[in-house]
């Protein structure tokens, strides 16, 4: 097996993967990214993506996450594909084995990201970035005075259906239990507001459309009904979960698993930081992943320093 040594490894593709491979290269560690997919992580799957500040038309998630990578690349980042198995703490040196070789740092930067949760039915993921989507706030805008649906019962459903009431011209609010599982406050306040309907005890069986998402199939699992909503969009908001389960055991999670780390990224081993949607933290956006990199790379440099001055 072979094996590199760097100043730096991170790990994971995504825009704080690669923000902080900007960061460290214009530093002039040595630095790698290791990515076991394609660079760019969740931020791939966004059609359009128009909150993230410089581009008032929009841009696609693709075109983002490539300009993010020959960015990255043009200040000396070494991008490789392959998967990391498991990570071996120091300090001083860090040692991190994938599938095919190992590699050794005096830092780590863990931004392996979270998936979103889905339905697991006919549809969706042909129509993932073309009316289903998994973040409000991010695609809220693009639904104004459309009718979209919501799926799930907990903070995030309610969260997300106050906020897309704002655009949509009347959100279906579907749950396939019959009472919400979120804050009794945020309850409240969904059901107080007139363009919202509330589809109790009922599930997801279908999503259909070809361009795009033109109607959801519905099923009451009481009494049997089934019947089609036409809708524009639907939001899927039945969880997340972080790239942690290589880490169990190894650093701190919180108990929906997302590492803990202080407000600079750092872990509690030494040498060992983490950015974007692996960490606990209230918002997971390209903006707030872009900014957890640029904060993990400047508090790498930092604690490099202080080993070298011994």
């Amino acid at each position: 097996m072979s094996s590199w040594d760097y100043d730096l490894i991170i790990i994971g593709g995504g825009p704080a993967g690669l923000t902080a491979g900007i960061y460290a290269g214009r530093a002039r560690l040595r630095v790698v990214l290791l990515e076991k997919l394609i660079h760019g992580g969740q931020m791939m799957t966004a059609d359009l993506v128009e909150n993230y500040p410089g581009f008032p038309e929009g841009i696609s998630g693709y075109e983002l996450s490539d300009r993010m990578r020959r960015q990255a690349e043009r200040f000396g980042l070494q991008i490789i594909s392959t998967e990391v198995v498991r990570l071996e703490p120091g300090p001083p040196v860090h040692r991190v084995v994938t599938v095919d070789r190992e590699a050794t740092a005096a830092a780590v930067i863990i931004a392996t990201g979270a998936n979103y949760r889905r339905l697991g039915v006919p549809g969706e993921d042909a129509l993932v970035g073309k009316g289903v989507s998994f973040c409000a706030t991010c695609d809220g805008a693009l639904y104004r005075d459309q009718e979209v649906a919501v799926v799930g019962g907990g903070d995030t459903a309610l969260t997300d259906t106050i906020f897309l009431h704002r655009f949509a011209s009347k959100i279906h609010l579907i749950h396939r239990r019959d009472r919400f599982r979120g804050a009794k406050y945020l309850q409240e306040q969904v059901l107080n507001l007139e363009k919202v309907q509330v589809h109790w005890d009922t599930v997801v069986t279908d999503i259909q459309g070809a361009q795009g998402v033109e109607a959801l199939s519905l099923k009451n699992v009481k009494t049997g009904e089934v019947f089609r909503l036409p809708v524009s969009g639907v939001f899927i908001t039945i969880g997340i979960t972080p790239n942690t389960d290589w880490l169990k055991g190894l650093l701190p999670r919180d108990d929906q698993g997302f590492l803990i780390t202080d407000a600079e990224m750092a872990t509690p081993i030494p040498g060992i930081f983490a950015a974007g949607d692996v960490r606990a933290k209230s918002l997971r956006q390209i903006t707030t992943a872009v900014g957890d990199g640029a904060t993990a790379a400047f508090s790498v440099e930092r604690y490099l320093e202080s080993q070298r001055r011994g």
